[in-house]
C-alpha cells in the first residue's frame, strides 16, 4: 500500500490503494499464494475478483464499511478461506490466525 506504484495504479484505475497492492502483489506471488488480508476490506473484495487461484485466504478484514459483506463474499466464493463473521477482525487478528494454522501445521 505505501508504494508509490500503488497509489498510481489506485489513481489510474479508479480503486483504492489497497485494492492496487493487491493486483500488484499478485504479479509478484502468482497462484497457489497464501494471501493475508486483515485492514482493508477493498483489498479482499479486489483479492476476490482477480483470477489469484489462492492456496488459503486469511480474510478478516475490519470496519463497519463492507468488511463484513467482504467475509460473506469469500466464505461464498468456494475459496479455501478462514474468516469470521461480521466487523470485526484486523491485522493482529488475521497474523494470529494465520500464526495458528501454522502452528497446528507444525504440531501435525
Amino acid at each position: 500500500v505505501g508504494e508509490p506504484a500503488a497509489a498510481e495504479l489506485g489513481r489510474s484505475a479508479g480503486i483504492t490503494r489497497s485494492a492496487a497492492a493487491v493486483r500488484i502483489a499478485l504479479t509478484r506471488v502468482g497462484p497457489g499464494a497464501v494471501w493475508v488480508v486483515g485492514c482493508a476490506p477493498t483489498a479482499l473484495v479486489e483479492l476476490l475478483t482477480v483470477d489469484a487461484a489462492p492456496a488459503l485466504v486469511v480474510g478478516l478484514p475490519v470496519g463497519f464499511v463492507g468488511a463484513a459483506d467482504s467475509k460473506a463474499a469469500l466464505r461464498a466464493s468456494g475459496l479455501p478461506a478462514v474468516s469470521n463473521v461480521g466487523e470485526k477482525g484486523g491485522s493482529a487478528v488475521a497474523a494470529a490466525a494465520l500464526n495458528a494454522l501454522l502452528y497446528v501445521e507444525e504440531k501435525s
